[in-house]
Formats: C-alpha cells, structure tokens, sequence
C-alpha cells in the first residue's frame, strides 16, 4: 500500500486519502514530531507523538509507512483533549515550530499542503471510530522486556529534543 495516511472505510469521511513519497513522508513526520516534542505536556501527547515517531522509515522499511487514523493509539476518556492536541501540533508545524533543528530545508508547499491535508483528517476524525484495542495493544509491555514501545520516562535526543521511540531519534535516524 505505501506511504499514507487514511480514515476508517466509513462513508461519512469523504475525505481522500495522503499518499506521499518515502522523502515526504520522513519530512512529514519529523515536522509532526519536532512540533508535538514541543507541545506535549502530558503523558497521553507524548504517546501519540511517540507513535508518530514510531513510524520512522529508516526502522520500519522504505515505503511501509501507511495508516489509518483509526490505528493510532487513541483513548475513549481523552480523546477530544488528544485530538486537540494532535491539530494544535499539526498547527504549529504549518507555523514552523521546531523547524530550524533539521539539517535541511523542506520543500515548504509541498510538505505544508500534506500538513493542512493531515490536518483536515483529523478534524473530520470521530470518536465513534476509536479502536481501544489499538491503544491497548501498543502500550502492552512483555515482562522482562529492555525495550518497551514506549520508552520509560519518555526520553528526549539530546541533539534534536524530539521524544524517542523504541528505535530511537526519528531525525537522527
């Protein structure tokens, strides 16, 4: 399927899916992360940014970066707080927030119409659509394991202060 970004097969959200490049992508994601790194305050945000982060191409493979919406890890009790958040994020990336930290320049039009699109998708986002087991399932920790999904204390890259995933610094990657 490739790089995209997608809601739930639901006739109420008519809006087309992101596919993207595997370069729009990693640009895509490291704006969203550097952003929401700033913004996150509580442990929920910091666990939606650090899923993001998960999807980092340089761990998971070249052109496998695809999802739904519906496959983040959202929570039923938060969820209006998270996806708050999610487009205060996506707002501050459009605005720049964090930008100057990568060691390149983005194609500015090209990456904020993706950030606008993404924006909109999580707009149209409804609760209704929420997998709990999707949060449920991420956050699960095998015993004795020296590597959780979410990493303990949520740790940041000293040189770019964006969260860690398992697979460490998303930009550094």
């Amino acid at each position: 399927m490739g790089n995209y970004i997608g809601l739930p097969d639901d006739p109420v959200y008519a809006i087309e899916t992101l596919h993207m490049s595997n370069g729009l992508t990693s640009v895509l994601l490291e704006v969203v992360v550097l952003s929401g790194s700033i913004l996150a305050e509580t442990d929920r945000e910091k666990e939606l940014i650090i899923w993001l982060a998960q999807r980092d191409q340089a761990a998971v493979g070249i052109g496998t970066v695809g999802f739904d919406l519906d496959e983040m890890p959202w929570t039923l009790d938060s969820f209006e707080a998270e996806k708050a958040f999610m487009l205060r994020t996506i707002e501050a990336a459009i605005e720049g927030l964090g930008w100057e930290r990568l060691h390149y320049e983005p194609n500015k039009d090209i990456v904020l119409n993706c950030l606008r699109q993404f924006g909109f998708m999580i707009q149209a986002f409804e609760k209704r659509s929420v997998n709990l087991e999707n949060y449920l399932e991420w956050t699960e920790i095998e015993e004795g394991d020296p590597c959780p999904t979410i990493p303990y204390g949520y740790p940041k890259c000293e040189k770019h202060g964006v969260y860690l995933s398992l697979f460490g610094c998303i930009i550094c990657n």
